[in-house]
């Protein structure tokens, strides 16, 4: 971990008994656990290290007194929804999502099943950096851990309580990404009787997202063959679909097919959407068509829920597959993937048609490997972004933002045609790798 710092965009991460070690994770249960009631959950995803680190999170809440269920291997949406059945206090996901198998990370969830602020991220940040003297409970008062052995069944009959319509006769291939998802799928489409073929189910702690999965569709695109494909990532947070001709379906596409449905049934809150900075203009372009507006925020779905909380939204998301619903809780794919099967269900459309509703501007993303990110004051930087804008004026759209993980500035142009893209977002990077690599 970097000095006196652990909490990244997406909670504690890196290199599983490596950077992430046992003694860090049980220090942090004991960090968040202090001066808690109640009970914390904790699931994880299919990692080798998995186990290691949910026992010593768990050691760690039980020493300072806290009980501990352990949910064992379940999407980390199960992980939200069963904090608030359970009447947990808290709720930990042990996973390093679309990162390869031998990370690992560690996230956090409130009583209401979403993730920890900002400001409660640091202060158990700030309780660990403390360190001794920690409470240490004893006898009666040690905390006690239980096994939910049934977290799966209780996960998918929750989620598929408010479906309306029959899924039968919908024909799927699921790709289980190796991890967090490969019961809980089978289990989903079993319940709602779909046909659906499961692929990549046969974790072995090292082959989470290894050439499958969410990050990588085309896993899926060569074998729809008429059927819809749904990926999901390592903690199945995320849904990246594939049309019956193989084209892929973003988050951006996927959110629009429910605005649209939404709004035609007079469901979609205040005609509002969020998505973040990184969404495809011909997203923005297809909800200005629609009556529907957008409300932009940071890359990350904690901003877009504290978006959707604020506006009241009912549809939220990232371009990356994160889409946020109406309990405004987390990300989670196969909640996304049931109401995916309820549009077309009711629309009687396949995917194909129902894609429609937008047309993506081609995208391009340099990464630029910098010594600085603050590339802001920089008089050439400036020049160079200003002489792309005045390129793109009306017609395309320009993104330059700084990693908030890694040392890098990212530039992202859409334009009406590929190439464009290609040649703008090459004299930025150009640019900024002159001025600060």
């Amino acid at each position: 971990m970097t000095e006196r710092h652990l909490f990244g965009t997406d909670g504690v991460r890196g290199v599983a008994n490596e950077v992430l070690t046992p003694e860090i994770a049980f220090d942090l249960a004991r960090a968040a656990g202090e001066d808690r009631d109640g009970h914390v959950v904790v699931g994880r995803d299919t990692r080798r290290s998995g186990p290691m680190l949910a026992a010593a999170l768990m050691a760690g809440f039980n020493s300072v007194g806290v009980d501990t269920i352990d949910l064992g291997i379940i999407p980390v949406g199960a992980v939200s929804r069963l904090i608030r059945d359970s009447g947990a206090t808290c709720g930990v996901m042990v996973s390093a999502s679309h990162n390869p198998a031998a990370d690992n990370g560690i996230k956090f969830f409130g009583s209401n099943g979403t993730k920890l602020s900002d400001a409660d991220e640091a202060a158990i940040e700030a309780r660990y950096f403390v360190g001794a003297p920690w409470h240490r409970s004893v006898g009666a008062k040690v905390g006690i851990q239980t096994v939910m052995s049934d977290s799966v069944d209780r996960y998918v009959d929750r989620i598929i309580q408010p479906v309306e319509y029959s899924m039968r006769g919908l024909e799927f291939i699921v790709d289980a990404a190796n991890g967090a998802a490969f019961l809980a799928a089978p289990t989903l489409f079993e319940r709602v009787g779909a046909t659906a073929e499961i692929i990549n189910a046969d974790p072995d702690g090292m082959n989470i997202n290894r050439g499958c999965g969410a990050t990588h569709p085309e896993a899926l695109v060569g074998e729809a063959r008429g059927r819809v494909g749904l990926s999901f990532d390592g903690d199945a947070d995320r849904l990246i679909a594939v049309d019956e001709d193989g084209v892929v379906a973003d988050g951006d596409v996927i959110m629009a097919i429910f605005a649209q449905w939404m709004k035609e049934r007079d469901r979609l809150k205040n005609d509002t959407v969020v998505a973040t900075v990184m969404s495809n203009l011909g997203f923005r372009k297809a909800m200005e068509r629609l009556g529907i507006s957008v409300i932009e925020t940071a890359v990350g779905d904690r901003y877009v829920l504290e978006a959707m909380r604020t506006s009241r939204a009912v549809v939220g998301g990232e371009q990356s597959g994160h889409v946020l619903l109406e309990d405004r809780a987390t990300g989670d794919g196969l909640r996304t993937a049931l109401r995916l099967m309820e549009v077309m269900a009711s629309t009687g459309k396949e995917l194909r048609e129902l894609r429609t509703v937008m047309e993506a501007y081609p995208q391009v993303l340099e990464n630029v490997v910098v010594k600085d990110r603050a590339y802001e004051d920089n008089a050439a930087i400036a020049a160079s972004i200003a002489k792309a804008e005045r390129a793109l004026a009306g017609r395309g759209r320009l993104l330059v933002r700084p990693s908030g993980t890694e040392p890098l500035v990212r530039v992202m142009v859409e334009a009406p045609s590929a190439a464009e893209a290609a040649d703008v977002a090459g004299m930025v990077a150009k640019t900024v790798k002159a001025e600060l690599a």
